[in-house]
This record gives C-alpha cells, structure tokens and sequence, in this order.
C-alpha cells in the first residue's frame, strides 16, 4: 500500500543561478524549500547513495541542469520545481523494492519530458520515496501541469506498481486531513472528527436503539441523517456530513446496533449541556444572542470563561460541540485576550487605532533598514561591522511588529468566529428547552 501527494515550489531563476555560482550566498527565503528539497532528499543520514537516482540529468549536476533548461526556455518565474512523495505501509517493502518502485513510477508519469530525481528514506519506519521534478520539460519547454487528471493518474499508476509487486492498495481512498489537523489528532486533541468520535461513542454507550442515538446527538446539536446505508452527522457550521464508519471503520449500520447501551441497564443517557458555573455575574450581559459586539475585549473575557480558560486553576471543559473545538486554540485565544489587556484594547475602535500605529511604526522601521542597506554597500570595512549591529536591531523591531501586527489582524477575524460560535450553542441551548417545553404541554394536555 502507498500514498502519493505532489506539491509545487514557487521562485524566481535569478535567485537559483545566484545560488549556484555563490554557493556561500544566503539562500531567499522564498527559494528555501527548492534548495532543501536537493540537500534534504539526498542526505546521507536518510539514504544512501544507490537508492538516488536521476532521471534525464546527472545525480551531480541535478541542479545546475535543471537551471540551464530553464534559461533556455525562459520559463523563469511561478512554479520553479515539484516535490511530492510516494510512501508504503510499515514494514511492506523492502528498500530496494520501494526505490525500484519509485524510479518505476518516476519514468511512468515524467521520464519522456522531465528532469526528475528520486530519493528513497530508510530513516523512518515507513519506507518513502522523494521525487523532486522540474517545472520545465527539457524536450519542449513546456511547463508541468499537475491537474486532477493528472493526480489521479498518478494514484492509479502507484496503486498498479503495488499490486504487480504484490503489495497491498487501498481499497477506498479518501482525502487526507491537513497537516495541523492530522498532528492534533493524533495528539489526541479535541479536532472536529475527534469531538465527533467522542461524542459518538458516548451516545452509542448510552442509548439501547437507533432512535434515541440519533435523538442524544441531536441534543447535542448535530444534524444526523440516520437514513441510507451510511449513518453522517455534522454540525451546522460545516458544509458536509461526515460518515460514522468513516470515523471510526466499525460504525456501520449493521454494528453499530451490537454494541449499544454498554453502559445503560434501565433506560438511555440523555444528553446534557452546560455552561461554565464560573462565569461573573456582571459578565453575563457581555454576550447578546445575534448582536455582534464592537466591544470585543468583553466578548473574549466571555469566551474564555466558557473554555474554561478562565478562572485559572479551574478543571471545567465545555460540553458543547460548538464549543470544545476551539479547546485546540486555547494558547492563541489566550495569548490574544493578554495582547488586548496589554495594550489597552476594548472595541473594534482600538483595535483599529493600535494596528494603524503598528504599521506606521513599521513603515519608518522599514524605511530606516533601507538606509542602512545603502550605508553598508558604500561603507569602508571598518564602518560595515557597527552599521550591520544597528541594522540587526532594527530587524529585531519588525519582527516584534509584524507578529504584533498578526495578532492583531486574527483578533478581529476570531471575535466574529466567537460570536458565531456563541450564537449556535445558544439556538441549540433554546431550541432544546422548547422542545421540552412542548413535551411538557403535551403530557399535561394527554391527562
């Protein structure tokens, strides 16, 4: 079994003849990746040298031939090179195998154009091939297009190696979550398919039939559709359901059933949601249902009280789903609430007046390390030392800005999310108690 992904390196061919002719030259920060990619795939600690192999070009030389062929196309701008991987299941193949498999691959999909070299790991368990492949054919000039078709062509080719090798493929492949996304989940943080799994397993323990499964989660505030031969859920900020067996590849329609009520002997668990009893009175009209706020330090202060991020020192956690996402971010929506207290930000209005001050400060910063750029070009030996110390200095002070200038920028992106957020658990909270209320008339009605 392998996985394939492809991604491209943007740059400019300046920079990478530059770097060629100068090896000592700082690398552009925009051209890092390329030139990572060569060192990285070829390092000596996580390969060895027969398991590289160049296509269309010297092992050596790579490089320097990749550049040549664009020049003489020139096609020096945008998409300067791809890398992708292909990478097999712990302990399926051998290194010999995945590299023949890799090379096999390579020639398939851009050996009759393209520049390519591959580069198999044998650092970590899982065995993988790096592919590194320029953006220009050396036979027309033509640049790559890695388009859908193309991407499944590359998967198809892949998964067709496997099988002639005898190896495993996958039966049913599905889009991979985002590389932040996979970390936290597998970190065990509160990621939306883990809450889902979470709450899943509650309801599935505490109901003895489908019915009231599907009656907890929607107490909850999910949306389920219990009707097809995939039982999905998903909550109402999210476009698109997500499977249960997808989740968890047991939740079928048919298990699911075998395995409920384990911790339910006389009835079903009803689904609770609750608040943090923590909150401060007076705080409690810091948050109107459907009214955003211009005062958005208050809403924070709310927000963090229902993560439980407030008071300190305190075990509360949120119970609703539209909520305990945001557990992930508790480190940056703390930090924001801090940033807000230091510089004495309450409203939209501050915030707005802090960030023009930040990028004043930065324009003149900006301006003032030109200067000294200039001065060191002209500058005798002796001069260049103290004039490059000061322009240090001053690069320190715009990198305090600018992440001054981020967090700025995101609070008044995240105080929309909060009250979106706040208002969901809200509908959901009023939505419940009038369906009890309801019941209620109905079994005083029924008497």
């Amino acid at each position: 079994m392998a996985t394939t992904k492809l991604w491209h390196i943007s740059g400019r061919i300046k920079d990478l003849i530059e770097y060629v002719e100068n090896p000592e030259k700082t690398v552009p920060k925009e051209q890092e990746d390329f030139f990572n990619v060569f060192a990285y795939a070829q390092r000596a600690d996580k390969t060895k040298d027969e398991y590289v192999t160049a296509i269309n070009c010297l092992k050596n030389t790579a490089l320097q031939q990749m550049i040549l062929t664009k020049k003489q196309y020139g096609k020096d701008d945008g998409y300067i090179a791809w890398h992708g991987y292909q990478s097999f299941k712990p302990r399926e193949v051998s290194a010999a195998e995945c590299h023949d498999i890799g090379v096999a691959l390579a020639r398939e999909l851009w050996g009759n154009r393209f520049q390519v070299i591959v580069a198999t790991h044998l650092d970590k368990e899982h065995l993988h091939n790096h592919f590194l492949l320029n953006s220009v054919s050396f036979r027309d000039g033509g640049k790559y297009d890695y388009s859908k078709t193309e991407r499944h062509r590359m998967m198809w080719l892949s998964d067709r190696l496997c099988a002639e090798h005898g190896l495993s493929v996958i039966a049913h492949p599905a889009k991979a979550p985002s590389r932040p996304v996979w970390l936290d989940e597998k970190a065990g943080k509160p990621t939306r398919y883990n809450i889902y799994r979470a709450d899943v397993q509650t309801a599935i323990n505490g109901s003895r039939n489908p019915d009231y499964m599907e009656r907890y989660l929607r107490r909850m505030g999910y949306i389920t559709d219990f009707t097809g031969a995939h039982w999905k859920i998903r909550l109402p900020q999210y476009e698109h359901f997500t499977r249960l067996d997808t989740l968890n590849p047991e939740w079928t329609k048919e298990n699911i059933p075998r395995t409920m009520g384990c911790e339910t002997s006389f009835g079903n668990h009803r689904a609770e949601v609750f608040f943090s009893p923590f909150l401060p009175a007076e705080y409690r009209g810091y948050y109107t249902p459907h009214k955003p706020t211009s005062h958005i330090y208050r809403l924070y202060l709310y927000y963090c009280y229902q993560l439980g991020i407030f008071p300190e020192h305190e075990h509360y956690r949120p119970t609703s789903p539209y909520l305990k996402e945001d557990l992930r971010k508790i480190d940056e929506i703390s930090a924001q609430a801090i940033y807000m207290a230091a510089y004495s930000i309450e409203t939209l209005a501050d915030l707005y007046a802090d960030r023009a001050s930040i990028e004043k400060e930065l324009e003149m910063l900006t301006q003032r390390r030109t200067k000294l750029e200039n001065k060191i070009r002209r500058a005798s030996p002796g001069v260049k030392e103290t004039l490059r110390y000061e322009k240090s200095g001053v690069t320190t002070q715009i990198t305090s800005l600018r992440k001054r200038l981020k967090c700025n920028i995101q609070i008044e992106a995240r105080s929309v999310k909060l009250q979106q957020n706040l208002d969901l658990a809200y509908d959901n909270e009023l939505r419940a108690k009038e369906q009890q209320m309801n019941k209620t008339r109905r079994k005083e009605y029924e008497r």
